[in-house]
């Protein structure tokens, strides 16, 4: 049995599924089975008020799909979705992912899949499956390794039930491709009590070593996440998302570099700037929300 059979069977008999799309690692469940959806939220420890993504293996001809791309959508009254995958909500989040082991699996189940990010909530998203199994251990049934993923900070979120659209979370597509395609709409960086998508909450994808944003320089005992042709010195550690300044490959670097200072024994991890610009808003979404107290 290959490892896509054997996920689809494993997802169909309503266990969990860790799987490799072009953001992060997710872990998947029937998103029509209630007891499976329960496992996520035990496996992940997360909180039952945040509802999961769906994933579909296609759709009806949509802009950036397949995509690192979610959209919010009013949830049909005749639709087989458990209400646990959307936290009591009467609207579900969806999303075509754009990798191919991923469509693989999905078409194989032919079913949704609820699947957010594979690892404990509120701490950093896991972009290899060395990440998943180090984070989850025997709480997944199967990790289907797909390698690093390339994209590596979660997708864009949109919310298409309201009037303008609003831009909930900025992720893989940017927001000026997202507003080549939706004119008018509204970016909303805040955070909610309740939410209505994922990676809403204020502090979320956290190391568990102290975060200091914009450093001009390294302080005693802290390693540093730098960007940038010039790093900082002094760091008892160093990771650089990019020394060429490359936004895309600080993005495919951040978590997987997150993951090497938490465990560097660090007293604090320092971060360079980053340009608030195309994939640099993800990124800085995601460090406010893992520096957040």
């Amino acid at each position: 049995m290959t490892p896509v059979e054997q996920a689809a069977a494993l997802l169909s008999e309503g266990g969990l599924v860790a799987f490799p799309t072009e953001t992060v690692y997710g872990l998947g469940a029937d998103a029509t089975d209630d007891a499976a959806v329960a496992r996520i939220y035990a496996a992940k420890a997360r909180p039952r008020f945040n509802p999961l993504i769906l994933h579909v293996a296609d759709a009806e001809a949509a802009r950036f799909w397949p995509g690192p791309l979610t959209l919010v959508l009013p949830r049909r009254d005749n639709a087989k979705i458990s209400s646990l995958a959307l936290a009591g909500l009467d609207t579900v989040a969806l999303r075509v992912p754009g990798h191919t082991l991923a469509q693989s699996i999905l078409r194989a189940v032919a079913r949704p899949i609820a699947a957010p990010s594979a690892n404990r909530s509120g701490l950093i998203s896991p972009t290899t499956a060395d990440h998943v199994a180090a984070d989850l251990g025997d709480a997944v049934d199967l990790i289907v390794d797909g390698g690093a993923c390339p994209v590596g900070v979660e997708s864009t979120i949109v919310d298409l039930t309201v009037e303008p659209a609003r831009l909930l979370r900025p992720g893989g597509v940017t927001a000026a491709d997202i507003e080549t395609a939706i004119r008018g709409i509204v970016v909303d960086d805040g955070s909610d009590a309740e939410p209505k998508a994922p990676g809403r909450l204020a502090r979320h994808y956290a190391p568990s070593t102290r975060l200091r944003l914009d450093a001009e320089a390294v302080v005693g005992n802290e390693a540093l996440l730098a960007f940038g042709p010039d790093p900082l010195t002094g760091a008892v550690a160093t990771a650089n998302l990019s020394s060429t300044g490359d936004l895309n490959e600080a993005a495919a670097n951040l978590f997987a570099m997150l993951h090497d200072l938490d465990a560097s024994g660090a007293a604090a991890i320092a971060t360079m700037p980053i340009p608030d610009t195309g994939l640099g808003a993800a990124i800085n979404d995601r460090l406010r929300r893992a520096a957040a107290s």
